[in-house]
């Protein structure tokens, strides 16, 4: 008998000791988070599986498994059984460190199975209050005036909030010094501290100290203004046209996973965005809730694939 991709699939998920879709989760279901805690990976994930674990009524277990850029809690994931019992908590970044670092231990692509896109987060360029600057245009000013001496941060090398501060000093002349961190968490603590001076950061690590007043907010990322920071311009509207970058937020399985399990899980999520506590929770976060297909969300990795990999090779990032 000839066995397709298809029917290999269908044997996959019936296979002894595999869950089937009508008794998952019928034990706790990990869920890895390749960063540390306070990080948006790690805020947004916990508002997700907080829900996930009163709707299917099992506890969903956060692991935080940082490192390398996220590389190291993904591979944990790639390596994982298809049960239905691991999945991964990731960035944008899952799609962009393939095109920096050539001796991956997994396929980003390949090595995952897609469950949904939970959410879009954008970016706001946020500085210390010492950096006299209360403007994008202020700050281009200051970097031509200084340049070399602003450090700006990010979650870790070819991280969105790395090629944000790489799109921005190749559309402004500027130079900076790129500072990654093991994770947006820990680099918004240092740039509250002042050691370093500026952040393109995902609207939830920060937002806590915007409020509070400790970091100063100049710009969103995206092409339109948004509901979190009403007030505050875009990139593109301060001065800087064309600039638009945004980050996202998802859920992968491991290779193989049934793909009734993974519709399974997608559906809880897309009920989990719907109820009133998480949707607020989300907007305040300045995270747009998403929770696509399997399907839709397949297509859309392989689209941001290609679209990374232009951005890496046009800005000429590097990992050294």
């Amino acid at each position: 008998m000839r066995i397709t991709r298809r029917t290999a699939l269908g044997l996959i998920a019936t296979a002894p000791g595999l869950a089937k879709a009508e008794d998952w989760p019928a034990r706790p279901v990990r869920f890895v988070i390749p960063y540390p805690p306070g990080g948006p990976t790690d805020i947004l994930g916990r508002v997700i599986t907080t829900r996930l674990a009163q709707d299917l009524r099992q506890p969903m277990v956060v692991e935080n498994r940082a490192g390398a850029s996220g590389v190291i809690g993904s591979e944990v994931v790639a390596r994982a059984a298809p049960d239905g019992a691991t999945f991964l908590v990731n960035a944008s970044i899952h799609l962009i460190i393939p095109h920096l670092n050539p001796s991956m231990p997994f396929d980003a692509v390949a090595d995952f199975t897609p469950v949904t896109n939970i959410a879009m987060v954008p970016l706001v360029a946020v500085v210390n209050p010492a950096l006299p600057v209360k403007t994008i245009p202020e700050l281009i000013a200051y970097l031509r005036a200084n340049p070399g001496k602003v450090s700006y941060a990010s979650s870790g090398n070819g991280s969105a909030l790395h090629l944000a501060g790489e799109m921005f000093k190749l559309m402004t002349g500027t130079e900076m010094v790129h500072v990654p961190y093991r994770g947006a968490g820990p680099a918004v603590q240092d740039l509250i501290a002042g050691n370093i001076q500026l952040i393109f950061d995902s609207i939830p690590s920060s937002a806590a100290a915007v409020r509070s007043g400790l970091l100063r907010p100049l710009a969103v990322t995206t092409a339109s203004r948004v509901a979190a920071y009403p007030d505050l311009p875009t990139v593109a509207e301060a001065g800087v046209p064309g600039f638009e970058i945004a980050t996202w937020y998802a859920i992968w399985g491991p290779p193989r996973l049934p793909p009734a399990i993974a519709q399974r899980l997608q559906g809880a999520v897309a009920t989990a965005v719907q109820a009133s506590e998480v949707r607020e929770r989300l907007a305040t976060l300045g995270a747009d809730p998403v929770a696509d297909s399997p399907e839709h969300f397949a297509e859309f990795c392989r689209r941001e694939y290609d679209r990374w990999g232009r951005l890496v090779r046009e800005a000429n990032v590097r990992l050294d």
